[in-house]
């Protein structure tokens, strides 16, 4: 319970309407009318799809005692509090509600375009083994202490994500690695999250149909670092330029890291990827200090067990953390070494006589890096099975189709099997012809043969049923290719009794997606 004037001095008023005499005391808030309650707030969202103002009267009769409007409502007699945006409202009075639980804890946030997942999987992997007591919050889990609750949204709306970091306080965390989003930055639903550290580790053209330009998503991501303050710091990746460019733009103190580019605190060297699973030796190649510590060069050896080039990126922005939070570097190693990684990020699901990978393949950057990782590796031949995005536009699937038509030299790659996924997707992830139309378009133009199924389990038999000993199949692609590994391994399992089923379905144990049918 707290008094409504305490509240109320989190967010900035307009002007307020049906102001009841002396202090009324808010049992919680509340954004959804169902889930609105004798003696809550109820904040008034305006959406995409829809406007919370629209069910002010709902949310009244269900026990709300005071609105906080953009616009008055009329027949509406309870207190009415027009602010400017009711989103950063609901940031201020979610963190107040809950007396600013990140303030109590050491707060990471992790931005990107590609590997924000494996990174806080990796950091929170670092912090476990130091002994620390750890939440983490992204597009797979949340993770309070040892309780596991499946994410509903990359970023939690403001006043979830601060009942989730309250929970956290209260089960005495001490850490909390969040991924943050582009939409959470864009819809303020972090606007009250005090963070220690910041990170930027790489951008590319992602959600450019919801943002509507790839200038206003770099904005959206930018501003994560922009806005970080005096007391925080912010590790910027040299190689990509968009992360480099903030370098000079922030109040934050910042650590720079590179693997093409030597000019900043940390680089790697002696990178070896045959296997497709790193080993590499990272330098600290100038002398910074982080409040009493200080770090001066040196250098060590790290293994991972995780494939990719990007799972390189990955493991130094979760190094680069670890070592600010006084970390050990021998713990550091064991923890990266014994890491398995994250479900669908460049993942072995099958190494026999032929190997399979299974992949996100998201965007233009988890592209671009995935395929030029499987350049450094030893195979015959690669299958590609690329699930077609669904839901997000044409413009992201003819970047996508552009990048694959852009390495399919390199690779030796003359075409594809790609499939709609169509009976694997939900409404919302349906390939539209458009998005279809602006696929198959490239593909034509780059004389890429393409082998078309509606269905996912008939385009990756149709590349099991091709690859020969020494080959390697990659199951690509978002929503649509989620129970591809399932499906392969089935069918895998059909053809190969020879393999106990308890070690051939292992990779799947502890999925989250893509585990059961749809």
């Amino acid at each position: 319970m707290t008094e409504l004037g305490q509240l109320l001095k989190a967010i900035e008023i307009k002007n307020v309407y049906n102001e009841k005499e002396g202090d009324l005391t808010i049992s919680g808030i509340s954004y959804h009318s169902q889930k609105a309650r004798d003696g809550h707030i109820f904040v008034c969202i305006k959406g995409h799809k829809t406007d919370g103002h629209r069910y002010l009267g709902q949310a009244v009769a269900k026990g709300a005692i005071v609105a906080i409007v953009e616009d008055f409502q009329e027949d509406i007699d309870i207190p009415q509090y027009i602010v400017e945006n009711s989103r950063t409202a609901l940031a201020g009075l979610g963190a107040a509600f809950y007396d600013n639980p990140s303030q109590k804890m050491k707060m990471i946030g992790i931005t990107a375009t590609n590997g924000k997942t494996t990174t806080a999987f990796m950091t929170n992997a670092i912090f476990e083994s130091e002994g620390f007591k750890t939440g983490l919050l992204g597009s797979v889990s949340i993770k309070i202490g040892d309780h596991l609750i499946p994410s509903v949204l990359t970023t939690p709306e403001s006043l979830d994500l601060q009942y989730y970091l309250n929970e956290m306080v209260d089960k005495n965390v001490s850490h909390v690695t969040m991924e943050v989003s582009s939409s959470g930055l864009e819809l303020y639903r972090v606007e009250k999250v005090d963070y220690d550290i910041v990170t930027l580790n790489n951008i590319s053209r992602e959600h450019i149909d919801l943002h509507g330009s790839f200038e206003r998503y770099f904005e959206s991501k930018s501003r994560f670092i922009k806005d970080a303050d005096e007391k925080s710091v912010a590790i910027l990746n040299l190689d990509c330029p968009y992360s480099a460019s903030l370098v000079d733009k922030t109040k934050a103190q910042v650590i720079t890291f590179g693997l093409n580019n030597k000019t900043g605190h940390i680089a790697c060297k002696d990178l070896d990827l045959t296997t497709g699973r790193a080993r590499f030796t990272v330098e600290i190649l100038r002398q910074f200090k982080i409040g009493d510590k200080e770090y001066t060069p040196t250098e060590f050896g790290i293994e991972l067990i995780v494939p990719g080039l990007h799972s390189v990126y990955n493991s130094l922005v979760a190094i680069i953390i670890g070592l600010l939070c006084g970390v050990s570097i021998s713990t550091i190693q064991n923890a990266l070494k014994t890491f398995r990684g994250v479900e669908r990020r460049f993942e072995f699901i099958f190494e026999g006589d032929i190997k399979i990978m299974d992949d996100h393949f998201a965007n233009t950057g988890n592209i671009n890096v995935t395929l030029e990782t499987l350049g450094f590796m030893d195979y015959e031949k690669l299958h590609l099975v690329y699930a077609i995005r669904g839901g997000r536009g044409p413009t992201v699937n003819r970047e996508n189709a552009e990048t694959i038509v852009n390495w399919a030299p390199k690779l030796k790659m003359d075409k594809i099997i790609a499939t709609r996924s169509v009976s694997h997707v939900t409404t919302k992830d349906r390939v539209t012809d458009e998005e279809f139309k602006a696929f198959k378009k490239v593909m034509d133009k780059g004389h890429m043969k393409v082998d078309l199924y509606d269905e996912l389990p008939d385009a990756i038999t149709r590349a099991i049923f091709e690859a020969n000993p020494g080959d390697l199949i990659l199951l690509a692609g978002c929503q649509g290719m989620d129970y591809g590994a399932e499906i392969a391994l089935n069918q895998i399992f059909e053809m190969r009794k020879d393999i106990p089923k308890e070690k051939l379905f292992e990779p799947l144990e502890k999925r989250v997606a893509g585990v059961g049918g749809l």
